[in-house]
């Protein structure tokens, strides 16, 4: 049974069902959901019948499928469906036979993009995931690439791209490391960054008219709000985020040019792996190496620089250089 890019869809739409705990699912609402979900990516799409819906159930149970653990509550002369452990999703499963066949299908097409401007990061994925489910006859454990495996907020990535994609505002319960309180947002969302390997969800949030960034890791739980969506068709976060290093930007923050120089050690690895795409020489001697960044100031800045300790040396503007002093200080304290 091959997988189609409509079932997929209803596959998602009743994993989702089947792991909510705060509502009961009959036959015929796990229809209406899964039909909602195909007509908003195909609005002509005339849906599917139970007879459809029970043979994805039966799939999903299968071997071939995911093996779900689902159950049948009875209510009445009716019965819901919920899954026995809540904690169990599809896409936290191992790749099943159906599922690799179509990732190789999947990767055939991406390597027609490689070594295209804007593909680069192409480059890394394919090796990965063929190494990672052994998708290659002679794949074997060759290529690690670094990530955080214990990562909160991961599971919210498919249900946040949907909703960009299908342009859906949500009602998203959120509680920032600032508050001890949660608090729910209706929120418009436009884009997902990953830095430092964190997820952040950019969007607008009611009628705040700048731009506002969540990370996924806070994110206690996310449902469809019926508030009309808004759009921004003036948004390019290419552009957005050219000028920052991090996701932190202000309204109408301007860039600064900074003046930097690393030490004669450490200028091969700054040269090799610039830290911005601004990134220009000024001078190079057997000292070390005098450059300069034209980026807006924010925190994931500081903490880049940081994070070179001595080998880097902040020339310009002062007011800069005296802010990252006053950090060092701080800093030193901690080792009194």
């Amino acid at each position: 049974m091959a997988i189609t890019k409509n079932a997929f869809i209803r596959y998602q739409a009743l994993d989702r069902c089947f792991r909510n705990p705060g509502r009961n699912f009959y036959i015929d609402d796990l229809l209406e959901v899964c039909n909602e979900a195909i007509t908003e990516l195909d609005p002509d799409s005339s849906g599917i019948k139970k007879r459809q819906l029970y043979d994805d159930i039966t799939f999903m149970e299968s071997s071939q499928g995911w093996s779900i653990p689902l159950e049948r509550m009875k209510d009445g002369r009716k019965k819901y469906f919920r899954y026995e452990d809540l904690s169990f999703s599809i896409n936290s499963q191992p790749i099943n036979d159906l599922e690799a066949e179509q990732l190789k299908s999947a990767m055939m097409v991406l390597r027609r993009f490689k070594g295209m401007p804007q593909f680069e990061w192409i480059n890394e994925l394919l090796p990965k995931l063929d190494d990672t489910f052994k998708l290659s006859n002679h794949s074997e454990n060759i290529i690690s690439i670094d990530r955080n495996e214990f990562l909160k907020g991961t599971e919210h990535l498919s249900p946040l791209f949907n909703a960009i994609l299908y342009k859906q505002t949500l009602l998203i319960t959120y509680q920032s490391f600032k508050s001890d309180t949660e608090q729910e947002i209706v929120f418009h969302p436009y884009h997902l960054k990953s830095y430092n390997n964190r997820w952040f969800l950019f969007g607008k949030s009611g009628n705040y008219e700048n731009l506002t960034n969540l990370a996924l890791d806070r994110i206690k739980e996310i449902i469809n709000s019926d508030t009309q969506y808004i759009e921004d068709d003036s948004l390019d976060f290419d552009e957005y985020f050219e000028d920052i290093i991090g996701v932190s930007k202000l309204a109408e923050q301007e860039p600064t040019k900074i003046e930097l120089h690393a030490t004669a050690k450490l200028a091969p690895y700054i040269k090799t792996k610039p830290l911005h795409g601004s990134q220009k020489t000024i001078s190079e001697s057997k000292d070390g190496y005098l450059f300069s960044i034209e980026v807006i100031l924010n925190f994931e800045l500081e903490q880049l620089l940081l994070s070179y300790g001595e080998a880097i040396k902040i020339i310009e503007p002062p007011s800069f250089k005296e802010k990252m002093k006053e950090r060092v200080v701080a800093l030193l304290a901690n080792f009194n």
